[in-house]
């Protein structure tokens, strides 16, 4: 398989929510919103994972947002074969759904938006996107539920949804199309990453200050911050997750650079920030061998 886009990566919304969740207390909005993400992104991963068992050589184009008529839309997944482009909306759903006319519930009788009618729109959206590049190329489109927890029920069976007991079926009548990826296709492909968004403007980011955040190290494990210092290690008291101090440290300035993109990375700031580090020596140390210093004594800052 040919991969004209690098792996994954966790979206940034996603980044800060997981950050905020351990070092302040989400309201229930910010929660459910955060846990959507969190369900949402573990399933596009489940479904990449999938298209890694591809044989030959496809070009498969993951999370990518687009603006076309003035419209934002994002797609989870497209593979570029020689004959077609598949379009994949995933889904990790959980539980009992089905559907009433148009509609789609999950039982005992609570309304969700209806995957299919988003397909739709995305699918035409993206067929006017490639128009727009010259492009004819066919789109064949679904949705798919990647859960094994999920089932639906009445659901016709001419529509275009992929059920998880189907996906590896799928895959391998995918990997049969002829799989000679030409320059036009490269072509397309280099045109979608050079026109797509870094971001969607939809994003729900919480509201946060630094004096409202719990101050520590996050243990690379299982996230909490119960990590106390060891000698030269950082060391869990939950999971017991050991790991080397300037390592840790580095995580932390990363993490806060995420949070606070606007603040200048100090020895005293990151001190703080860590908490649990004794020696402003080591996080001087740390900041020296890994970013630029600026500036001299107690202005100095690094980026």
């Amino acid at each position: 398989m040919e991969t004209f886009l690098a792996k994954r990566e966790m979206p940034l919304e996603l980044l800060l929510y997981e950050s905020l969740s351990r070092r302040k207390n989400l309201n229930d909005k910010e929660q459910k919103y955060y846990l959507n993400l969190k369900r949402g992104y573990e399933g596009e991963v489940i479904f990449s994972e999938h298209t890694e068992e591809l044989k030959g050589k496809h070009l498969v184009l993951t999370d990518l947002i687009f603006e076309c008529n003035q419209t934002i839309f994002q797609i989870d997944c497209l593979i570029i074969t020689q004959e077609r482009i598949y379009l994949y909306e995933v889904k990790n759903y959980e539980g009992d759904f089905y559907f009433e006319g148009d509609k789609f519930f999950k039982k005992p009788r609570l309304e969700v938006m209806n995957p299919l009618h988003q397909l739709g729109r995305t699918e035409s959206l993206f067929r006017q996107l490639l128009q727009s590049f010259g492009f004819q190329t066919p789109v064949k489109a679904y949705v798919v539920f990647v859960n094994p927890a999920f089932t639906l029920y009445q659901a016709p069976i001419d529509i275009p949804i992929i059920f998880p007991t189907q996906i590896k079926k799928h895959i391998e009548l995918v990997s049969i199309e002829t799989a000679i990826v030409t320059s036009s296709h490269k072509r397309l492909a280099k045109k979608l990453i050079e026109n797509r968004r870094s971001s969607s403007p939809y994003q729900q980011l919480p509201s946060y200050e630094y004096n409202d955040l719990r101050k520590g190290i996050v243990c690379a494990s299982c996230g909490s911050l119960s990590v106390m210092l060891v000698k030269r290690a950082c060391v869990c008291k939950v999971c017991g997750r050991k790991e080397p101090v300037s390592k840790a440290i580095l995580r932390s300035v990363k993490e806060f650079q995420l949070l606070f993109p606007n603040r200048k990375v100090s020895t005293s700031q990151i001190y703080d920030w860590c908490k649990i580090i004794e020696s402003k020596k080591s996080i001087q140390r740390v900041l020296s061998n890994n970013f630029k210093a600026v500036g001299s004594k107690r202005w100095t800052y690094y980026e």
